[in-house]
Order: structure tokens, then C-alpha cells, then sequence
């Protein structure tokens, strides 16, 4: 994995990301990949706070992996700042190459380097085959998770 940057994402980077979103059953639902106009004003909103990393994975000048990390100061856990990560995304033709570990070892990584005493994510309650990777790493199926769509 040595030819792999991780950097943040830029707005020439938005179509692979929406697409890489886009590829799997619950993405086709949701995400636009031929109306980059909401994901262009998301990504100034995500570029202007401190608290936000929108990365890429990026292998011979293309993008091929993508997640976003966020930091959240807080006040329980004796006021530990946790990270969130979400949207983690592997393109398909690099699914099973140790893509997906890598962006998380980089997420834990930094996480770490802020000083956040706990790493989160939630995953879609469909995506098994994503449990058993964040279980994998480390991860605990800890709580249950709610959501309210607005």
C-alpha cells in the first residue's frame, strides 16, 4: 500500500466520491451522482469546520477509497472529544485489498493525534459484511442507534 495517499478531499474529487457512494443498494436510494450541486455547497460547509475531515484514498492519481471524520468535544466521559466516522467508502475494484483497513488504521491514527479518548461509527444494519470488518478492527457493537429522518 505503499502507492496510497490518504488526503483531504478536494472539489475536483466530488464525482468519484458521490459515485463511490452511490454504489451499493442503500446509495443507488439515496445519492445523486448526476446533481453534484448539493454536494458541492456540503463540501464548503465540511471544508470551512475545523471539526470536519472529508478524505480520499487515492492510488495512481485515482480516487479509490473515502471516508469522513468528524470531532466532537464533549462533556461526558469526563469531557473526552470522540470521533465519528462515516461514509466510509472502497471503490469496487478495490474491495479486498486491505483498502478499508488502511483508511480506518488512518482515522484511528488521527483520531489519536487529537487527542479523542473514544472512535464511533455507525453502520447500516444491512451491511453485515460490514460488521464483521469494523469487528475485525477492534470495533464493538456497543449500543443501539437511532435515527429521525427530517
Amino acid at each position: 500500500m505503499s502507492d496510497l495517499d490518504i488526503r483531504p478531499a478536494t472539489p475536483a474529487d466530488l464525482p468519484a466520491v458521490v459515485a463511490m457512494l452511490a454504489d451499493d443498494p442503500l446509495g443507488a436510494r439515496r445519492e445523486s451522482p448526476d446533481d453534484l450541486v448539493p454536494y458541492h455547497a456540503a463540501y464548503r460547509r465540511l471544508a470551512d469546520d475545523p471539526n470536519q475531515r472529508l478524505m480520499v484514498a487515492v492510488r495512481e492519481s485515482r480516487v479509490v477509497g473515502t471516508l469522513q471524520l468528524t470531532i466532537i468535544p464533549g462533556l461526558s466521559r469526563r469531557g473526552a472529544t470522540r470521533s465519528v466516522i462515516e461514509g466510509v467508502r472502497v471503490h469496487a475494484d478495490e474491495r479486498g485489498s486491505g483498502l478499508g483497513t488502511r483508511m480506518i488504521e488512518w482515522a484511528v491514527d488521527e483520531s489519536r493525534r487529537l487527542d479523542c479518548q473514544l472512535v464511533q461509527l455507525t453502520s447500516d444494519v444491512s451491511r453485515t459484511d460490514a460488521h464483521r470488518f469494523y469487528e475485525r478492527l477492534g470495533f464493538t457493537a456497543s449500543h443501539v442507534g437511532f435515527k429521525l429522518t427530517l
